[in-house]
Parts: structure tokens; C-alpha cells; sequence
């Protein structure tokens, strides 16, 4: 007779075998009732992964980015600097819904910043010794030259920058060439009591490049930026140029919060001014679990990264630095006056989207550091790019009016930002690669609403959103089609209810119930919501296996307050090895005939192998939240294999009500990316199958019929399938909601999924 295990193994190839050639494919839908807009948004039509560009295997090549981006005169070439490899890449977007790879060029150091002139693209590379030995060069690249044979593709000219080269920028007009030398300091050096202060000699200037003929007759002017600002008046750092219609370059002195203005004409300084300092009202300063917008910061200095020009105006990203994070962007006229400041407006955006980095709270939270603008038809578009957050703000600016108009997701630490406009594109490329792979978004202007973010918060009474983030299960609502309930795991601290409105696109969460303990706020690992037949809920707390951190169903009212908590027996709670409690689902009426079913993630100790338990308990009738007199039994449920050629691990998510004995379950692998393959909902029905007890043993196998393939909808988003889909949900009208958890934008995009998958399970 064959073992136990192998006889389950024979009996799951077999059904994996059959679901897998009938599960349906369900697409996302919007709102049928949704009319074109009055203007256009962009959509994401596609995401690169720029490891394709080397090899995307990390025993290969560990590391690769896509720090700073630009492109071909034509718009068809995308060229982008690879720090990690000291490399340029190659992507051709004349199909930007299908961008592909060229190739790769090395360098002579570290590419730090790229620009085109003509069919001439110059990189400046990094060649220092040290922080008090800086090196550098500017190499100058034919970019036709190098189209036809990347392999051989080599610098015309090199020229030599005297120091560390930073920013590179080109004039509209071809004419100039701005290098930033920023000779950056240590940062572990204390000056004058602050770690990484100024002055480190040597001081940091602009290269002025004329380029007029050939490559090889270009000269080069340096311009000295001593003496113009109130910190380190003798160590400018400049960090970013832009230059305008007029050949006037708009330099950043990110350490020494100052803005300079070169004619590069003649080499001389116009203006120059202190980008001065902003008190930040309503901020979270603290990495304590918990978004909480209730400190001040006081005259904070702005320490601008990237500028631009949008008319006779100047644009920062203020991302901060030595003296904290000012977390906004800032207009500026000619004379250094401000005519608009964003405050906290950016990190607020980012609350509301669920993109709030809370683990960097303490030091620049959102980050802005890149910025751009463009025209796009008759709109003036400002675009600003998080580094912690990972999503680019979108302002429409007419005038001094500065109006939000919409929020791109990216993957993480967006900092090349590049407006295609003549072909209605903007590109956002990453600095980070892991675990994330670094990314280039490529997003087109359509007359579509804009697809992001899915779901997003309201604005509470004072004018700050209601924070979310790390969503991780959903339930429907007893009476109200339109209305869902979500909760987030133990990422935050002091554990809540939302109420989501999905009637309209993206879904709105408008109300929060903190849930309370003896008056007491809790923080419980949430994994499983559902409503019972009274309003009140069942929750289901992930346990960790230890004798502190235990799963629990947890009781709790409308208003929020825990009635009670429900162990598993001893003998079973002392066999958890890994994953616990994953979702939570409940039938017949509350004090009566109710049951409450949890999805256990992972196998236990003794589980067979591909086996995880569904348990069933049975309420006690005694309302005595110190008594616990209910039941407990199990069933089997068989897991797919793995079939991730990353391997990884197969597990549940969620457990949904369907009615009549039936339920819906997601079955999800821990892959993400191009990784990522089992993301699918599949159906049990448990009619006439009696689970058993732990004494009993022999728990009964769950028969599942292959319902939604989830997948295909999350690639429709045209961007990075995260690894956690963890929420379903079916309303009392048969549509279906499903909700990926973002990992509280901590090695995660940040981006939150919620689909609308239609009336997939009817």
C-alpha cells in the first residue's frame, strides 16, 4: 500500500491537472456607468524591467537600475544611467506599450546623469578616488553610431570635469551643456556638530560646456559658486540644473539651501537666494507603527534636490537633508519670492492613496526628489516624484493655481522623470532593485479616467485623509451592495475597521472604527473580517506561533469594541510552525446557529504536505467573554504545487461565503513580479462533509473547483504584481472584490489593487 502522503500527492496532481486547464480568466472591470473625461489621464501602458537589459538573474548580475532617464531626439530611444553596473542602457519605445531592451554599454566609472543633443548623448561619470580626491568626466556618445552596433559602442570624447560630475542638462536650443561638479561631502564627517555638515573642501561648481561644431572643438567653462550662500558659503554642493528658453541655468545647492541663477551665455551669476525654510503643521515625525499627523516642525529648511523650469518660474522638489525633511515642492519666481508651497499636501496625497512610507515618518517621509514639467495640449503639467513613497504627483498649473490632478504608481524610489509630450508619453524610471526589481513605467495621455489609484481615502473634518495602507482581507456588507469592510495587518499599530464605498471609481474609504479592548486600543495582526448576521464582526488574528502572539478569532460589535477572543485548542495551537490564520468567514444567525470558518495559510506540524486546515467553530451561546465553550473541527484543503520557477511557497489568503455549503477561497503563491504565478479563487462546498475534531483526526479533504484566475487582472494594471492578493469579497449583488496588501509601502511599491472582478463567482 503506498503512503498516506503519497496517495494525497497522486490524488492533487490529478485535480491540479483538470482545474488548471478550466479556470476561467476574469479582467477587471470599471464602472459601466463611467463617461470619458473632460481632459485626459494618463495610464500605464506598460513597465520595463530593466534587469531584462543584463540578466535578471541575481547570481549574475546582483543589481541594476535605471537612476536617470532621457531620450532620443524622436522620442523612440530611451537612454538611462546604470550606477550599480557603471553601465548605459538602451530601450526602444517606438511601441511603448511594448518597450524593448537594446542593450547595455559600459563605462568608465559610475554613470551619475545622462542628455541629448542632436544625435549626440553626453554622461556624466564618477571617477573619484575619494570624497577629497574628486574625479570625473563628461563622455560624449554618437547615438546613431551606437544604435547600429551597442556592442562596440564607445565615447567620441571624454572631457575632463575636474571633479565629481552630478546632473547633466542640455539648452533647448543645443547650444550649452550645464554640468553640476558636486564634489559631494562625507556624510560621516561631523562639521561644526553636524554629521555631514559643510564645509568639506573641495567645493563643488558648474561646468558650462559650449558646443559648437564637432564634439572634439567643444570647450569648457567652469563657474565658481563660493560666497553666495549662508551655509557653507565655501562648499557649495550644487546637486541639479535646469536651463530654460533663454540659456539661463537654474542650479540647486541641495546642503546649502540655496538657488542660483547662471547666464550661460557669458558664465555669470543672474540671482542667487536662500530657498528659505517652512513650519510643517499636522506631520508624523515618528517610526512607531502608526501614521499620525498631530506634530509640528519648525522652520525646517527646504534643501531643494531637482528643479525646473515652468515659464519664467522655478520648481523644486524639496526633498531635504541635513536639517530634516521639508516633504514638498516649492514655486519660486526670478527674485527667489515663493508663490506656491505645497506644505503637507504631498504627504497627505500620499496617506490617501495608501503610499505613506510610515517607517520613514522620522526622517523625510514622502521624500520628493525629482520633479519636471511639460505642456501637454493646453494643460501645463508638473510632474514629482516620491523616493520613499513610490508614486509621481501630477498638478495641472495655470497661472500661480497649483490643482492635484492625479497620481502615478511607480516602482520604488522614482527618480527619473521624463516628459515625452510631442508623443503625449511620460516616463518615470527606479533606483531601487530589491526586492523589487527596478523599473521604467511608461504612461500615455488618454481621454480615459485616470486608472489610479483603485481606491483611495476621504478627507476627515481638519483636512488630513484617513490613513490606511497593508490592506489584508474584505467583507461585503449584509444589506448595502456598495459597501465593503477592510482591515490592515500588523504592519500599523492600533488595529481598525474601514468602510469602503464602492460606488464609485476609485472606491472610497470613508469611516474608521478603531477597535477597542477594555477602552483600550489593540494591536491585533488582521488577516479575516467578516459581517455577522447582526452588523457585528468576526476577525481573525494571524497568530506567530509563539506563546505572546497567538491566532485568535476575535468578537467585536459595530462600534469597534471586542466582545471577545477565541483560542484554538492547546493541542492544536502547539503545532503551528509558520503561517497562521489567514482569513475568516461565518454563517447562520449571531446567537443562534452561527458557524465561523478560518483559512490556516500554511501547513502545521503533522499537516500532510500540500494539506492546510480549514477550521470550523462553533460558537459558545454564553455571552461570558471569559468563557469559551465552543467547538472546534477541521477539514483538509489540497494546495496547488508550486509552480514559480523562483519555488517559494503555496498558500490561502482568504475564506468568503458563497451560500448553501459553498465557499470561495484564494490560493496564492509568495512570487511577485514576473515571478508571480498562482493567484487564484477556487470554490469548496462542504455539504454533507462532517469535519473532525483534533482527537479525531482524519480530517476530511475538501473537493475545490477552479473559479477565478486572478492573475491576468493584476497584469492588466501594466505594472508589478505584488505577491499578497489577500482580500475577497462578494456583495448581496453578486459582484466580486478582491484586494492586494502593499506591505506599508516597505520593500513594496506601495501599490494597493483592488479589483473589481464583476460577477465572477455567480
Amino acid at each position: 500500500m503506498k503512503p498516506f502522503n503519497q496517495i494525497l500527492g497522486l490524488i492533487k496532481k490529478a485535480l491540479n491537472t483538470a482545474v488548471l486547464a478550466a479556470l476561467p480568466v476574469i479582467a477587471a472591470t470599471m464602472p459601466s456607468n463611467a463617461a470619458p473625461p473632460a481632459t485626459p489621464y494618463f495610464q500605464r501602458i506598460a513597465t520595463y524591467l530593466v534587469c531584462e537589459n543584463t540578466s535578471c538573474d541575481r547570481d549574475s548580475v546582483k543589481e541594476t537600475v535605471a537612476e536617470i532617464i532621457t531620450v532620443s531626439k524622436d522620442g523612440n530611444i530611451l537612454i538611462y544611467t546604470d550606477s550599480p553596473t557603471g553601465k548605459i542602457g538602451f530601450v526602444n519605445i517606438s511601441d511603448p506599450a511594448s518597450p524593448a531592451g537594446l542593450g547595455t554599454v559600459n563605462t568608465s566609472g559610475e554613470p551619475t546623469s545622462v542628455a541629448v543633443t542632436g544625435d549626440y548623448f553626453l554622461v556624466g561619470v564618477n571617477t573619484s578616488a575619494s570624497f577629497v580626491a574628486p574625479s570625473g568626466m563628461l563622455s560624449v556618445y554618437h547615438l546613431p553610431s551606437c544604435l547600429v552596433d551597442v556592442a562596440n559602442c564607445a565615447p567620441i570624447r571624454e572631457i575632463d570635469m575636474g571633479g565629481q560630475p552630478d546632473s547633466v542638462a542640455v539648452s533647448p536650443n543645443g547650444r550649452y551643456a550645464a554640468v553640476v561638479i558636486e564634489n559631494e561631502r562625507d556624510e560621516a564627517v561631523t562639521v561644526g556638530g553636524v554629521k555631514g555638515g559643510l564645509p568639506q573642501s573641495p567645493a563643488g561648481y558648474l561646468n558650462i560646456i559650449d558646443m559648437i561644431g564637432k564634439p572634439g572643438n567643444w570647450k569648457v567653462r567652469p563657474v565658481d559658486l563660493t560666497g553666495l550662500a549662508d551655509y557653507g558659503i565655501d562648499d557649495p554642493e550644487p546637486e541639479f540644473v535646469s536651463i530654460n528658453q533663454s540659456n539661463i541655468a537654474a542650479v540647486t545647492l541641495q546642503e546649502n539651501n540655496h538657488i542660483v541663477f547662471v547666464n550661460l551665455a557669458d558664465g555669470k551669476i543672474l540671482q542667487h537666494f536662500n530657498a528659505g525654510s517652512v513650519t510643517l503643521e499636522g506631520v508624523d515625525i515618528a517610526d512607531n507603527k502608526l501614521i499620525d499627523f498631530s506634530s509640528t516642525l519648525k522652520n525646517i529648511p527646504r534643501e531643494p534636490d531637482a528643479i525646473t523650469w515652468l515659464n519664467q518660474m522655478v520648481i523644486t522638489a524639496n526633498e531635504g537633508d541635513l536639517f530634516g525633511g521639508s516633504r514638498g515642492f516649492t514655486f519660486f519666481n526670478r527674485n527667489g519670492t515663493v508663490l506656491y508651497d505645497s506644505g503637507m499636501e504631498f504627504d497627505y496625497l500620499a496617506a490617501k492613496i495608501g503610499h505613506y512610507p510610515e517607517k520613514r515618518s522620522d526622517n523625510k517621509g514622502s521624500e520628493p526628489e525629482a520633479i519636471t514639467t511639460a505642456r501637454y495640449g493646453n494643460e501645463n503639467l508638473v510632474f514629482v516624484g516620491s523616493e520613499r513613497a513610490n508614486f509621481v504627483g501630477v498638478y495641472s498649473v495655470q497661472g500661480h493655481s497649483v490643482d492635484y490632478k492625479q497620481a502615478l504608481p511607480t516602482g520604488a524610489g522614482p527618480e527619473g522623470l521624463l516628459a515625452i509630450p510631442h508623443r503625449r508619453l511620460f516616463i518615470a524610471s527606479t533606483e531601487v532593485d530589491s526586492p523589487v526589481r527596478t523599473q521604467i513605467n511608461i504612461f500615455r495621455l488618454e481621454r480615459k479616467p485616470a486608472g489610479y489609484p483603485h481606491i483611495e481615502s476621504e478627507l476627515l473634518a481638519d483636512g488630513k485623509p484617513i490613513v490606511w495602507g497593508a490592506l489584508s482581507a474584505l467583507a461585503a456588507d449584509k444589506e448595502d451592495a456598495s459597501r465593503l469592510y477592510t482591515v490592515h495587518d500588523s504592519f500599523y499599530n492600533k488595529s481598525r475597521i474601514y468602510t469602503i464605498d464602492v460606488s464609485s471609481h476609485p472606491a472610497k474609504i470613508f469611516a474608521v472604527t478603531p477597535i477597542l479592548k477594555d477602552g483600550a486600543a489593540v494591536n491585533y495582526d488582521l488577516e479575516g473580517i467578516a459581517q455577522r448576521s447582526d452588523g457585528s464582526f468576526w476577525l481573525a488574528s494571524e497568530g506567530a506561533g509563539t506563546s505572546t502572539t497567538r491566532n485568535l478569532l476575535i468578537e467585536v460589535n459595530g462600534d469597534g469594541t471586542v466582545i471577545r477572543e477565541v483560542r484554538l485548542p492547546a493541542a492544536v495551537d502547539a503545532l503551528q510552525v509558520s503561517n497562521g490564520y489567514e482569513g475568516v468567514a461565518v454563517t447562520g444567525r449571531a446567537g443562534a446557529d452561527e458557524q465561523v470558518y478560518v483559512a490556516f495559510q500554511r501547513e502545521w506540524k503533522d499537516d500532510p504536505l500540500g494539506m492546510v486546515r480549514i477550521g470550523q467553530y462553533t460558537p459558545s451561546l454564553d455571552l461570558d467573554p471569559a468563557v469559551d465553550e465552543g467547538e472546534w473541527k477541521f477539514f483538509y484543503y489540497p494546495l496547488d504545487p508550486v509552480e514559480s520557477p523562483a519555488g517559494g511557497w503555496v498558500g490561502l489568503s482568504e475564506i468568503t461565503v458563497l451560500g448553501n455549503g459553498k465557499f470561495a477561497i484564494i490560493e496564492r503563491d509568495n512570487q511577485a513580479g514576473p515571478d508571480a504565478r498562482i493567484k487564484r479563487v477556487y470554490t469548496v462546498d462542504i455539504s454533507g462533509i462532517t469535519p473532525k475534531t483534533q482527537t479525531e483526526g482524519n480530517f476530511p479533504i475538501l473537493n475545490k473547483s477552479p473559479a477565478i484566475d486572478v492573475l491576468p487582472a493584476m497584469q492588466a494594471g501594466n505594472g508589478w504584481v505584488h505577491d499578497k492578493l489577500e482580500g475577497l469579497a462578494r456583495t448581496i449583488d453578486g459582484t466580486v472584490y478582491v484586494v492586494t496588501d502593499n506591505d506599508g509601502v516597505d520593500n513594496s511599491t506601495g501599490e494597493t489593487q483592488f479589483l473589481n472582478l464583476g460577477n465572477a463567482l455567480n
